[in-house]
């Protein structure tokens, strides 16, 4: 489980299916971007950072859980309609964003104490919302569940996790950086688009990662 085979992988995987994806969550993407825009607009430059994170519980779990049984399907072979997707995807919605409310939280208390405890705590839970969405179990079930399945993996998550995030996470520093008074609203709003959509690849990864963890034949590394 080599991670740049990993990331190899992931890569031509999002090559070939890319319009698929692009058809499958750029909508739902566009719609939270101009929906956190909306809500900054109206809560103003001091409004806490809850009001950002309460935008991204109600559209992450739709389209990351479309993109997730997506992979599944492909990956076996089969090549699911959008709207099937997004109809499952639906239905788990009050399960994952319970899921990715407690996600948030822990992971926040982890980046209050310091940064490496908060990426410790995003690697041991990169599994859940597969785990959540693949194999029905409920947020807390799938949590600890997720800590088992990453024991062992550690460096390799870490290694995947931070090759695709860390690019986004400078090129999200560096915009907004930026003179706040050479911002444009349309501008501003693309590259939250762009942004929000090229995380998307974040789970692309964690999915063959989680494949690769739960083949049967595979040994448990320590």
């Amino acid at each position: 489980m080599n991670p740049l085979s990993v990331l190899r992988d992931s890569l031509y995987f999002s090559q070939r299916n890319f319009w698929a994806i692009v058809q499958l969550c750029l909508p739902l993407v566009i719609v939270e971007s101009l929906a956190r825009q909306l809500v900054a607009h109206l809560t103003g430059a001091d409004a806490s950072p809850m009001f950002d994170v309460l935008v991204g519980l109600l559209f992450y779990p739709l389209y990351t859980g479309s993109l997730i049984l997506f992979l599944d399907a492909r990956s076996n072979g089969d090549t699911p309609r959008t709207r099937d997707l997004l109809a499952v995807a639906v239905r788990i919605w009050p399960m994952f964003a319970l899921l990715a409310a407690t996600s948030t939280a822990l992971i926040i208390l982890g980046l209050q104490l310091l940064v490496l405890p908060g990426l410790y705590v995003m690697v041991k839970l990169v599994f859940s919302e597969y785990l959540l969405v693949l194999r029905g179990l409920q947020p807390l079930a799938a949590i600890k569940q997720s800590l088992a399945l990453s024991r062992g993996h550690f460096w390799r998550i870490l290694t995947c996790m931070l090759a695709v995030l860390a690019p986004l996470w400078l090129l999200d520093g560096l915009t907004s950086n930026l003179d706040p008074d050479s911002h444009k609203p349309l501008l501003d709003l693309v590259l939250d688009i762009i942004n929000s959509f090229l995380q998307l690849f974040t789970s692309v990864v964690m999915f063959r990662l989680f494949m690769l963890v739960t083949e049967p034949d595979l040994g448990t590394e320590r």
